[in-house]
């Protein structure tokens, strides 16, 4: 029998995952929707299972081998309670490795070097790597945490907005934006924010930063609050690195270097690879490690 292995990436908006013999060339690759465990784990166990399929078909393999597979998932939300257990005893793997969307992140930009990443994305994390030892900081989701990340950004958006319609702030271009979209109707706002998980306020923050490049007051003290968290994160993060290395990774990688300080932007380093590659190194490596197989 062939075996293969999956490696799986999966966050606050998308689920990637990759087919790969167990050397690590990669087959096929899959996509689905949102895999944060913490945010919803059922969702998330159907967006896994989903992209690990997609991956198969996509390698021209019977979707049904999922089963007989080893996979290794960086997944977010994973840091925080008990919900990896439930999501781990709920996929249809034949042997499943889980841990943090950051771990697999850090090994795809740097390899089993030292240094930092961020991933900025729907959410933030922030890990450093010193003599093989991983620290974290960050990633504790959208309720208390993930500052800097999209969804506190675009639910800082929609505060604004409801400010500006009352007459508290000003309003601005971008106030007006999201006013516009929602027809002037601030109760539409508060429904909106009811019913939305982290993704969906996410998806206002390239509105903000565009904004905010253009000299937007609103935006540009959304963007300053958000940035001044991150560089506070990557001031601890770099002490804890064994090298001056450092990655942006995520939706808003692209977005936050003009916004950092001077001694974070000289240290920025482009990833050697990306998280689902990470997450396709480690399952062959803990493929290797439990079989014996050679590298």
């Amino acid at each position: 029998m062939t075996h293969y292995i999956l490696g799986i990436d999966g966050g606050g908006t998308s689920c990637r995952a990759a087919v790969a013999t167990p050397d690590g060339m990669v087959l096929g690759r899959g996509k689905s929707g949102a895999a944060n465990i913490l945010t919803d784990p059922n969702n998330a166990i159907i967006s896994i299972t989903e992209a690990a399929k997609a991956a198969y078909r996509d390698a021209g393999l019977d979707e049904a081998g999922v089963n007989s597979a080893s996979a290794f998932l960086g997944l977010a939300g994973t840091n925080v309670g008990d919900l990896t257990r439930y999501v781990h005893d709920r996929l249809p793997f034949r042997h499943t490795d889980i841990d943090s969307d950051g771990l697999v992140a850090l090994q795809g930009a740097i390899g089993d070097e030292d240094g930092a990443v961020a991933i900025l994305g729907t959410g933030s994390i922030f890990m450093g790597r010193k003599d093989g030892t991983v620290r974290y900081i960050g990633g504790w989701g959208f309720t208390v945490g993930d500052l800097g990340g999209g969804a506190r950004l675009g639910h800082a958006l929609l505060q604004e907005a409801l400010l500006a319609h009352d007459g508290v702030h000003p309003r601005s271009t971008v106030t007006d934006a999201v006013l516009d979209e929602f027809k002037g109707d601030p109760r539409s706002i508060v429904e909106f924010a009811r019913l939305s998980k982290p993704g969906d306020f996410g998806r206002f923050a390239p509105l903000i930063f565009d904004h905010a490049r253009r000299g937007d007051r609103q935006a540009l003290a959304i963007v300053e609050a958000a940035a001044a968290s991150v560089n506070e994160a990557l001031d601890a993060i770099m002490k804890l690195a064994g090298a001056p290395r450092l990655c942006l990774l995520g939706g808003l990688a692209p977005l936050y270097p003009e916004w950092l300080s001077h001694g974070h932007r000289a240290i920025l380093m482009e990833a050697e690879a990306d998280a689902l590659t990470g997450a396709v190194a480690l399952a062959a490596k803990g493929y290797r490690e439990r079989t014996g197989a050679a590298a």
